[in-house]
């Protein structure tokens, strides 16, 4: 994508729009499951506006355009959609417009509004609806614009799709269903409808590859109080999929068919569905006799609690995976001492290599970010072929990467100090450490949130008048996608909902500080909710560490850390060599001794 390319894109959809006597045209990023990663044939937003993150939405009206996302992707965005004539519109800063308030200025009474029905939530539309309806105009859903001007729009994916099998899947297919049939009939519903693909692979037991980095499949799955339906490509199951499905009362159908079938939900049907988690255009023919029943899907809450089995896998697969960085962290070092010219991209190249000969190892579980010195002060950084930095012995790199295991998912930050460092950066390196340990040895209550913990991890860099842009941690799925619900620690939101830390949720604990042209800096380990102690002030709950890497004590500034601090840093160094020398040997083995010596 070149950005000359894209004022003609733009040029087509105003033609289209012209033609359909639609004043505005919304392009959000979605597909029709909803996912945060998309398969290449409902990237429209990207093929339109040259902006490759995961994030943004894009508007075009007949002489104006505006692409808004949020603080992790201003640099990137700014970069990418220079030269196209779309202007960056940056979310949540002063004085800047969402994109509706901005359609609406722009456009007159009777307006018509047009975003694709396959790319919106039913309560979205609902809300977008109304909001259009009170400025008296009126929203489209059944007319994809994009869609009509894409000419070599890729296909559908249909990648293998293949059982999770024991032990890895510890827990059966029949299980999961019975206990979200549970929660259905808890719920009063007779009928429940799923299409966030997470969801469907692990109620099924079932994985694919249709998601870059998540190992999920296209599919949606009606299910009754004894059967069950999923759409999807019947061609792709590998060999037995479907017969071991029919076992447990799954049958398959056509994945277009999964609307016809919500449409012949008989008179009786009380449909528990998510209307935050399936599009329009699936549910738009639900007959009027259905009774909806709106709530979270049962899986959701189920998965992110996991058990003692699945808890001692993901275990395993950290170990595996701090092995594999111990010899990618390594490298690098040891390249660079002998004069190697590497870049960013070797940084991705070895850490791929490293992890790709581990046992159980499926595939990376997101993009690496390798961002050297400037380029760490941009949390979604990806080093490209045209646009990346040679590493020097000096300064700071961020690597932020993930692995997906049949046992687990990964996902850690370590900062390496690839030389001398200054005092500004290892004093934040530092303080960005105390507010990761604050929370990780934290003690809280049952029934505490993320947002009630998050300030836990900011209250050092707040005392020294800095913070972050982001989340402080987010669930992670089990040989599923990196970001998972219901759970998250993230600053409090007005209206917010408060899901309670339960014991066997994994998040990730990842405070970090961000100096646009200077430096970046993040640590990041995955954590499990378990169960503290009782006192007469009721349950505790606590976080175990399950990350498995040492941190780079170079970058640090020690004399920062109280001694209950350092404290910490010890025993977990202690841990982390014993779990990963029986893994390593020679150089690598030696490598881990050193950074885990005490402070």
């Amino acid at each position: 994508m070149t950005n000359p390319t894209v004022p003609a894109r733009l040029a087509a959809l105003r033609e289209a729009m012209s033609q359909h006597g639609v004043a505005a045209c919304i392009v959000p990023t979605a597909d029709p499951h909803l996912s945060e990663y998309l398969p290449p044939r409902w990237q429209a937003r990207e093929w339109l506006s040259g902006f490759t993150g995961s994030a943004g939405t894009l508007v075009v009206t007949a002489d104006a355009a505006g692409l808004w996302t949020d603080s992790r992707y201003f640099d990137q965005a700014a970069r990418e959609l220079d030269g196209s004539g779309i202007p960056l519109m940056k979310m949540r800063v002063p004085h800047t417009p969402e994109h509706l308030d901005w359609v609406l200025e722009r456009v007159g009474t009777g307006a018509r509004v047009a975003i694709a029905g396959d790319s919106v939530s039913i309560a979205s539309s609902v809300a977008l609806g109304r909001r259009l309806a009170e400025a008296g105009s009126e929203l489209l859903t059944d007319l994809d614009l994009p869609g009509r001007i894409w000419a070599d729009r890729p296909a559908v994916p249909s990648a293998p799709v293949f059982e999770h099998v024991a032990p890895y899947a510890a827990v059966s297919r029949a299980e999961k269903l019975r206990r979200v049939r549970k929660d259905m009939k808890r719920a009063g519903a007779n009928r429940h409808f799923l299409s966030s693909l997470d969801d469907i692979a692990w109620l099924t037991n079932l994985r694919g590859a249709d998601v870059d980095y998540n190992p999920v499949f296209l599919a949606h799955l009606l299910l009754d109080e004894e059967r069950g339906t999923l759409f999807t490509d019947r061609a792709r199951l590998a060999h037995g999929v479907e017969q071991a499905l029919a076992a447990d009362g799954i049958s398959v159908a056509d994945y277009a068919t999964a609307a016809a079938a919500l449409a012949a939900l008989p008179d009786d049907a009380t449909l528990l569905i998510d209307t935050q988690r399936v599009v329009l255009a699936i549910s738009s023919g639900l007959p009027a006799s259905v009774k909806i029943v709106q709530g979270a899907h049962p899986s959701t809450a189920l998965k992110a609690r996991k058990t003692p089995d699945e808890l001692d896998h993901i275990r395993d697969a950290m170990r595996r995976d701090g092995a594999a960085l111990v010899r990618a962290f390594r490298r690098i070092e040891t390249g660079l001492a002998a004069g190697e010219a590497l870049t960013e991209l070797d940084v991705d190249t070895f850490v791929r290599e490293a992890r790709s000969v581990q046992t159980g190892f499926v595939g990376e579980s997101f993009s690496t970010i390798a961002g050297y010195e400037a380029n760490g002060a941009l949390p979604h950084y990806r080093a490209t072929p045209e646009h990346h930095t040679a590493l020097a012995a000096k300064g700071l790199l961020l690597v932020d990467s993930g692995g997906q295991y049949l046992g687990g998912t990964t996902d850690i930050t370590r900062v390496l100090a690839l030389g001398p460092t200054t005092d500004d950066q290892r004093r934040d390196s530092t303080l960005v450490l105390k507010g990761m340990i604050h929370l990780s040895r934290t003690r809280f209550p049952k029934g505490a949130s993320g947002p009630q913990l998050d300030a836990l991890a900011r209250a050092p860099l707040w005392a020294a008048g800095m913070d972050f842009g982001h989340g402080t941690g987010h669930g992670v799925g089990y040989f599923l996608n990196v970001h998972e619900g219901p759970h998250g620690i993230r600053p409090p939101v007005a209206g917010g909902a408060l899901v309670p830390l339960e014991p066997g949720m994994i998040t990730s604990i990842e405070p970090g500080l961000y100096k646009p042209g200077r430096y970046g800096i993040r640590h990041e380990n995955l954590a499990v909710v378990t169960e503290a102690d009782s006192t007469e002030f009721g349950d505790f709950m606590a976080f175990e560490t399950l990350t498995l890497c040492p941190f780079d004590r170079r970058g640090l500034e020690p004399r920062l850390l109280e001694p209950s601090e350092r404290a910490w840093m010890d025993d977990y160094h202690a841990t982390v060599r014993a779990a990963l020398s029986p893994l390593l040997e020679g150089a690598d083995r030696e490598w881990l001794e050193w950074h885990c010596a005490p402070l």
